[in-house]
């Protein structure tokens, strides 16, 4: 029987030599700007919370109640 390497050391000599062509893997910064998106689908999201009241046990756990009940 002959001995294969494990599934993850395959992987990764297979993601090396994918490295030659497309070089190493970008990384992004996280100090940038956070973009929020104003569309329609998020003001109706919003609309929907706004029934929502949290509501806050002593002993720190929280649930919901509709507004108005």
């Amino acid at each position: 029987m002959s001995k294969k390497d494990p599934l993850s050391a395959r992987f990764m000599t297979a993601t090396g030599k994918l490295r030659m062509f497309f070089g190493p893997a970008q990384r992004g910064t996280t100090s940038g700007p956070i973009v929020y998106r104003d569309d329609e689908a998020q003001r109706l999201r919003q609309e929907e919370l706004q029934q929502w009241t949290v509501v806050r046990n002593p002993d720190g756990s929280t649930y919901l109640r509709r507004n108005g009940e």
